[in-house]
Parts: structure tokens; C-alpha cells; sequence
């Protein structure tokens, strides 16, 4: 046995190495520089705590982060390992005695800041120590280029060059582009240093990327299905992260945060009370986290989409360090796009650089889309080659999935996008296929384009989904920029002249399964019941289609009861656990009964008198109305149809949304017409349509009016005219023009406008 294994088991209690840290530790120790790309929980402090142990003197570690230091600190000196971080949160009296005891040789590593390692004492330090080893943590830091760019690394290089001796130079991060990795080299001045890249895959994480889900109900899902484990949460921003504790605080459920706005004692007691399983879950900005070695955190759940894939893979990858499983999971909203295009033009200085940062966003809104294989397209992003197109661990290659031919919708999009001169973006597109009447088309007369319309059977939303995927498929790409516009690419051009294909993988399409009648009377009686308590119509808690879809498919979890029609997430959350209850029960009474007619325990059954089936209830008028709606009918052509007034359909469709169901407010109100609406009702309120119509365009119907009421109704505004202060108060404070408030994410975008948390 080698000594730096007989290091590995009597300080760590491991007897094997994890791929590509014995030939760093060996590379270090024979006198050569390193570079290690170790994705996270790859086991990278290793390869400078191992060499540390063995070489003379002592060796310093540069780490950003101070929460980084005082973890590894406090588990080295655990381990008996003689180590010290010199930080902000010490006293100067602390440090001063830690320093007295570095220069008595009592320490092999010290941890310490970039900013702090260049101080004049710590430059006389070195003349009078040997110092072996430097390593350099998070070497990604020092690259413009990189995900999380700190220009107090660029100087680390002149510090050791101007030491009277050079030490070994070890740098490593968890992500790195080629170009990334050729920055590490040069700006920290690395000699003719060894690369060692390990591989990416983390075959124990579960990938996931919802979309289209209310994510606040879905993580308090989650995390009730998940009381016992460890995780943690990710948002955008300090004022998302401080609504989602208080939202999970509300469901009794202890929880810590951590941002850049609290203070440093309510963010280390935070720090402290996840470490120590005190708490499960750490709601946190993306402050929290780097360097944290904490190995059994089962899930990382990111609130929004990540600005790019590396910072993605990064912070997912703190799950399962432990090496069981842990689940990654992304709620996407297209709102999180507007969200980091207002972060990239607030943060970023330099033309170039913000063009790359939004092709890395791209290529992070192209894996939110895909239908491949979701660790392919990441590995994939990072250099691996020759994959497997199905992992069999993530929710791409676990759910069902059909191929299908989607060349007619297809050629139809790409039409679109040339009649349009490959001019406009993503959403403009879709509401042209769609056929929307906004204004901004009719201004620029799109709406005599041979496309408009013709895609009129599909939501916007699920057009741009389309168009999204599409992109992630290399038939289209947007530019970058903060306005990104919709371009074909050579790919799709075979598939316009009809010489090519476009095969889709997409969700497949429910079998149609036999109901039970048995099961649907009882869950009939259960709405019967719920009904008479809430004073209401049986078919306003579920219709009968409805009621007939759960007795086929029996879902007994919260993924299969959404995914039966008529079930929204309001509802979902009012009737889904009593719904089923009463088919979980049925389940078990019908395996008890298969038992018995298999002979055991059996006893006679005594037949039952035939039941009168109860007479069903007729479908609501309104959800024909807006059935017919979702399936592409104007409100006139619902009106004709059915022989209503248009003010009856109309009312019908908000009371669709009131009820759960999904509408495409876009199609109702657009984005200038509802910011002249928000301005009328923060000067009169929303008591009265009157007064705020006479304050409108005449073109702004009253039916838009409504529409706004209702959806600030739907997010949880009691009072309109305090949500259009809000609103307002948001408009005033910022000096760009850059953001544009999409529909019921303006609420996300005031609290990035007032937060300096980026």
C-alpha cells in the first residue's frame, strides 16, 4: 500500500480513490503543476488535502467563499487534521492568533479569500514559511468567460510571482469550457501544467424540467412527500427566496434561507442549523451553496431556470454527493427568460461578453425544451461524446414518450418565420400562427400575412413551445441580444420544400382505458358530498369526464391526478387528496378481492340489489363555451354557435380561469393594453368598470378590463388598486426599458427591479 493511500483510509476511511484523484495527487506530489475539472462531488479537495498532508511546510488553499472555508476547516480539524481560514467574520484578535500560530508551523492548510492573500502580511508570511502547495478552488472565478467571474483572482498570479520561491500551483473547478480552460491557464500564470478531465456523468441524479406548473404548489407537494430528506431550493432572486420561505414556513415545514441581503448571522445560523440536519431545507440564491459538503442532499429543486447550463450542472450536482440517488429538478417558466435578459443587461458591461452570456442562456432555455435525453444534451454541452440517447434516468428517458410526425406544423412555423423576414421574436411568431388579434400585429399589418391563422387549433403557449423545441432540434436558432428574433437554420430547409421529415419525440398520447362504474359512483357520491358542504353544483367540483378518467386510470399520486383532464393545480389542491383516497381504498379492496376469488379466505358474498344509477349531471354551459374556446373558436364564433351574446361568452371564459381552467390571457389583453389599464385602476380602483373605461383608449374593451381584474384575482391580489401601486412603484424606480412585463410574471420582474441580489 502507497502512502498517499494508507492517507486516503486512516484520515478519510476510504480505500479507493474516485476516478482521476490518485493521478492528480501523484502529479502534485512529483513537483507538477494541475488543472482538475471534477465535476461536483467528484472529490476535488482531495487532490490538494491529501498532497498537503505529505508535503513539507504548509499549503493554502484560495477559496471565494467563506462558508466553503469553514466547512472544510471544521471537517479537516474533525478528521484531525491541523487546519485554520483567516476571514472577515473573525476578530482581529482571532486572526492575529491564528497567524502567530501559521508561522509556528501548527497548521498544514490554511483557507483563505483572494482578496486577503495578496495583504502585505501575507506576503511577508511567505519569506518567512514554507509554503508547498497552492491550490486554487473554484479556478473558474478567474475567467470572464467563466459562470461566476471574480476579478480579485487575477490577483493571485502576480502574488506567487513575486514570492522568492514558486510552490506547486494546483487549480480546480466543477465546470469548465475550453475557453474557460484556457484562461485558467494563462491568467494564472500555470506552467506547462497537466489537464486532468474527469468525466461530467453523474449517473445517480434524476433530471427533471417541469413546465407549466404552479411551482409554489408543486414544491409544497414536494417537500411534504419529502419531510425526511435534505434539500435544496433555488430562486432567482432575495425577494423569490424570502416568498418561498415564508411560503414554506406556512406549511409548518422548519426551513432556513440564504442570501446576499441577510445578515451574516442570520445566514450562518442558517449555514449551521442545514449542515447539522437541524433543518431539511435551505431556500437560497445562488449566493449559497459553492463548496458546501454536505453529502446527503437528496434534491435540488431550482425555483427558476438557471442563467446557463454551467451554473446549472453545478448547483444540481450538490445533490447525492454521497453517491445515492438525488433528484434535480427545474421549473421552467418562460418569465425566468425576461428575468436573466434583465440580469445580463444590469450586470454585464462589454458587448462581447453579454453576447456570450446569452448564448449560454440559449443553450440553457434549448435543454429546458428538449425531448432527447436530458444528461445527454448536458454532458453533450460540456464536451462528452459518443452517448447513449436514453439513460433511463431522467424524466425524458422515463416517461412516454411517441414519435411523431411533426412536419406539417413544422413547415408551417418556418413559412411563418420567412413571411415575418426572420425579423420578430418567439411569441410575435406564435401569435401570428395562432391568429391573435393583438395590436402590435395589427400595426404592422401581420395580419394579412397567407400564415396568420393557420395554426389557429393550438395556444400560443403551445406554438412558442413548438418553436422552442424546434430550436433545441437545430431547425432554428434565436439571436442573441435582449430583443432575440426567430431565424431558420440549414436544417430546415430540405423540410420546406418537402424533402425532409420532421420526426418529433413528444409525450404520447393517454390509451384510452375502460372506466369502473363501481369506482365512479363512489367518487360521485364524494363530489355529491363535498358539493352540499360548499353549497354548490356537483359539476363545479369535477365534471363527469373528469370523474370517469380517474375511475380508468385510478392516479393515486399528485403527478397522475394532474395529469387527468378537468384536474388544475386549484383544484388539485381542494379535492386531490379526497379523491384519491376513495381510489387508493378501491385499489386495495380490489387486490383484497382477487385474493379471495383465488381461493384464499374465500367467503360467501351475498348479492347485492341492483342500484338506480343516479342521473348525471349536464356539462356547465360555460366549459362548453370554453372547450370550444381551446379548440380555436373566437368569442363571436362561440357567441353564433350557441346562440349567446358575446358579453355571455366572455363572462364564460373568465369563469373558466376563475374555476381553474387554463385561458391565454394574451389573446384577451395585450401587454401595452393591460399597462394602461394597471395606471386606470391605481387612480380609481377596480369597484367599477366605468370609471376605469373612461380613462382608456377607446379601443380597450371592457372585456380586457375583466380580464386584468381576474387574473390579479387569480395571482392573489385582494386589492387591485394596491397591485397597480405596486406595479407603478416598479416603473418609476427603474430607468431601463428593457423589461417587458409578460402578463402575470410582472410581479417576478418588480422584485428583480428591487433587489440587488444578482
Amino acid at each position: 500500500m502507497t502512502s498517499i493511500q494508507q492517507v486516503l483510509k486512516k484520515y478519510f476511511g476510504y480505500s479507493e480513490f474516485k476516478p482521476g484523484q490518485e493521478a492528480i495527487i501523484k502529479n502534485t506530489l512529483q513537483g507538477r503543476e494541475s488543472v482538475g475539472i471534477i465535476p461536483t462531488g467528484g472529490g476535488k479537495s482531495l487532490c490538494y488535502q491529501i498532497p498537503a498532508l505529505l508535503l513539507p511546510g504548509i499549503s493554502i488553499v484560495v477559496s471565494p467563499l467563506i462558508a466553503l472555508m469553514k466547512d472544510q476547516v471544521d471537517a479537516l480539524n474533525n478528521l484531525g487534521i491541523p487546519a485554520t481560514y483567516i476571514s472577515s467574520i473573525l476578530t482581529p484578535q482571532e486572526i492575529n492568533r491564528r497567524l502567530q500560530l501559521v508561522c509556528q508551523n501548527h497548521y498544514k492548510l490554511i483557507y483563505i479569500a483572494p482578496e486577503r492573500l495578496t495583504s502585505e502580511y501575507f506576503s511577508r508570511l511567505a519569506e518567512t514559511i514554507k509554503i508547498s502547495l497552492i491550490a486554487i478552488d473554484e479556478a473558474h472565478c478567474v475567467s470572464q468567460w467563466g459562470h461566476d467571474f471574480r476579478p480579485s483572482y487575477a490577483a493571485i498570479a502576480p502574488w506567487i510571482e513575486a514570492m522568492p520561491y514558486r510552490p506547486v500551483i494546483s487549480a480546480f473547478t466543477a465546470t469548465a469550457s475550453d475557453r474557460v480552460r484556457e484562461d485558467i491557464i494563462r491568467l494564472l500564470s500555470l506552467r506547462n501544467p497537466s489537464i486532468h478531465l474527469i468525466g461530467f456523468d453523474r449517473p445517480n441524479l434524476h433530471f427533471t424540467v417541469m413546465k407549466g406548473t404552479d411551482r409554489k404548489k408543486w414544491v409544497e407537494y414536494y417537500l411534504k412527500s419529502h419531510v425526511e430528506q435534505s434539500g435544496i431550493i433555488y430562486a432567482a432572486t432575495r425577494k423569490e427566496v424570502d416568498s418561498i420561505y415564508d411560503y414554506i414556513k406556512s406549511w409548518g415545514i422548519p426551513a432556513g434561507r440564504y442570501h446576499a441581503g441577510l445578515s451574516t448571522e442570520e445566514r450562518n445560523q442558517s449555514q449551521e442549523a442545514f449542515l447539522y440536519d437541524d433543518i431539511k431545507v435551505m431556500v437560497a440564491s445562488n449566493a449559497f451553496g459553492l463548496g458546501i459538503d454536505k453529502s446527503n442532499i437528496r434534491y435540488i429543486i431550482h425555483h427558476n431556470m438557471p442563467r446557463n447550463l454551467e451554473s446549472y450542472y453545478q448547483e444540481a450536482g450538490r445533490a447525492g454527493r454521497d453517491g445515492e440517488k438525488g433528484d434535480c429538478i427545474l421549473l421552467y417558466s418562460p418569465a425566468d427568460i425576461q428575468t436573466h435578459k434583465f440580469l445580463i443587461e444590469q450586470t454585464t458591461s462589454s458587448e462581447e461578453r453579454k453576447a456570450e452570456e446569452y448564448q449560454k442562456m440559449q443553450a440553457m432555455i434549448d435543454y429546458c425544451h428538449t425531448t432527447r435525453c436530458l444528461r445527454q444534451s448536458i454532458l453533450e454541452y460540456f464536451g462528452e461524446k459518443d452517448l447513449p440517447e436514453n439513460c433511463g434516468n431522467c424524466i425524458n428517458c422515463t416517461q412516454s414518450y411517441e414519435s411523431r410526425d411533426m412536419t406539417i406544423e413544422a413547415q408551417k412555423i418556418f413559412s411563418c418565420i420567412i413571411r415575418m423576414n426572420q425579423q420578430y421574436g418567439i411569441n410575435l411568431v406564435a401569435s401570428v400562427l395562432k391568429g391573435s388579434q393583438n395590436k402590435r400585429i395589427r400595426e404592422l399589418r401581420l395580419d394579412q400575412l397567407s400564415t396568420y391563422g393557420i395554426m389557429s387549433n393550438m395556444t400560443i403557449g403551445a406554438i412558442s413551445d413548438l418553436i422552442n423545441m424546434l430550436a433545441a432540434e437545430d431547425y432554428i436558432y434565436t439571436t442573441a441580444g435582449q430583443y432575440p428574433v426567430v431565424k431558420l437554420k440549414q436544417k430546415s430547409l430540405p423540410v420546406l420544400k418537402s424533402q425532409a421529415r420532421v420526426i418529433l419525440r413528444m409525450p404520447a398520447r393517454p390509451e384510452i382505458v375502460q372506466e369502473d362504474s363501481r369506482l365512479f359512483q363512489s367518487l360521485c357520491a364524494l363530489r355529491r358530498e363535498i358539493a352540499q358542504k360548499e353549497q354548490v353544483p356537483p359539476y363545479v367540483i369535477f365534471h363527469d369526464l373528469t370523474l370517469r378518467e380517474m375511475s380508468a386510470r385510478m392516479p393515486q399520486d399528485y403527478d397522475s391526478m394532474l395529469a387527468i383532464s378537468g384536474v388544475g393545480e386549484i383544484k388539485m389542491q381542494k379535492y386531490g387528496e379526497q379523491f384519491m383516497n376513495i381510489i387508493r381504498s378501491y385499489s386495495l379492496e380490489d387486490k383484497s378481492s382477487s385474493h379471495m376469488e383465488s381461493g384464499e379466505n374465500a367467503a360467501p358474498v351475498k348479492e347485492s340489489k341492483p342500484t338506480k344509477q343516479p342521473q348525471e349531471p349536464k356539462q356547465p354551459s360555460y366549459l362548453i363555451s370554453w372547450q370550444m374556446y381551446q379548440t380555436g373558436s373566437t368569442v363571436s364564433e362561440i357567441a353564433r354557435q350557441r346562440k349567446l351574446t358575446y358579453l355571455t361568452v366572455q363572462d364564460h371564459i373568465l369563469r373558466s380561469a376563475r374555476e381553474g381552467f387554463t385561458v391565454d390571457w394574451r389573446e384577451i389583453v395585450s401587454e401595452e393594453e393591460e399597462a394602461c389599464i394597471l395606471k386606470a385602476i391605481q387612480e380609481v380602483g377596480s369597484e367599477r368598470l366605468k370609471p376605469i373605461k373612461e380613462m382608456l383608449p377607446e379601443e380597450i374593451s371592457y372585456y380586457a378590463i375583466k380580464a386584468v381584474i381576474c387574473r390579479m384575482e387569480l395571482d392573489g391580489c385582494t386589492d387591485s388598486k394596491d397591485a397597480a401601486d405596486e406595479f407603478f412603484f416598479f416603473k418609476q424606480k427603474t430607468a431601463y426599458e428593457i423589461v417587458q412585463i409578460q402578463g402575470e410574471y410582472y410581479v417576478l420582474i418588480m422584485y428583480i427591479i428591487m433587489s440587488k441580489d444578482i
